[in-house]
């Protein structure tokens, strides 16, 4: 087995493992049920299946944006905090490794808390009719926005000498990439482009919402996943020659 996949079952092992865990997964489908229970059920108001998919989705995409800083934090900056970081750099295990084995315990958990979640449309289809597609299309977009989250908080964990640092500076990167759609709105032209483009939801999620799976989403996604998980690997060989 590579060093990636015994990196990525050990860490996954420790978040099965302890209550921290299982506590993020209870949050995120509490707040969420709540909110999807408050919309769906709003009296007076007619509103079609789809429209409560989307708005299920739309709770569901924040709520995976704050769980993801929460899972991450601990990913790198909880091995400095204790002092096995050092253990890494003398196994034969290189940076992008340990980055990328990290990563993908924490892509694998969020997966799992995101799959939880999925009684909650399928219980639309009791009194209403379900788009199988919709639901198919906000599931990927959760995947893809929560990849892209777990690698900006795995970089905020990289720089990070603590958990609680490595949750503050992931969550201001986060925001900041959030609210840059507000700033499109006043720049001038061409950062009015930039920064919409850089929206890191309100330009491409709203689509995986209404069902619409679009390849710049897509590859959107992507590159900020590379991007951030990228620079957590430069932190980490920085480090090491330190």
């Amino acid at each position: 087995m590579s060093a990636v996949l015994l990196i990525a079952r050990r860490e996954l092992a420790g978040y099965l493992k302890t209550m921290s865990g299982y506590v993020i997964i209870a949050a995120v489908l509490a707040i969420t049920g709540l909110l999807f229970n408050v919309q769906a059920m709003e009296p007076n108001k007619v509103t079609k299946s789809a429209e409560v998919i989307s708005q299920f989705f739309y709770f569901m995409s924040g709520t995976t944006m704050i769980a993801s800083v929460f899972i991450s934090m601990r990913l790198l900056a909880e091995e400095r905090q204790s002092g096995t970081l050092a253990l890494l750099y003398s196994s034969p295990v290189r940076d992008y490794e340990i980055v990328l084995g990290k990563f993908l315990s924490a892509l694998a958990f969020l997966a799992v808390m995101i799959g939880v979640s999925v009684f909650l449309p399928a219980l639309v289809g009791v009194n209403g009719k379900l788009s199988v597609g919709q639901v198919a299309a906000g599931y990927l977009g959760l995947l893809l926005l929560g990849s892209a989250c777990l690698a900006i908080g795995t970089f905020g964990s990289a720089l990070a000498r603590n958990q609680v640092v490595a949750a503050i500076g992931g969550g201001c990167i986060l925001v900041a990439m959030v609210v840059a759609w507000l700033v499109s709105k006043v720049a001038e032209a061409p950062l009015k482009e930039l920064f919409g483009a850089l929206s890191l939801w309100q330009r491409h999620f709203p689509p995986f919402q209404a069902g619409v799976v679009h390849l710049r989403d897509v590859v959107y996604y992507g590159v900020v996943t590379y991007v951030f998980l990228f620079a957590s690997t430069r932190v980490l060989e920085a480090r090491r020659w330190r």
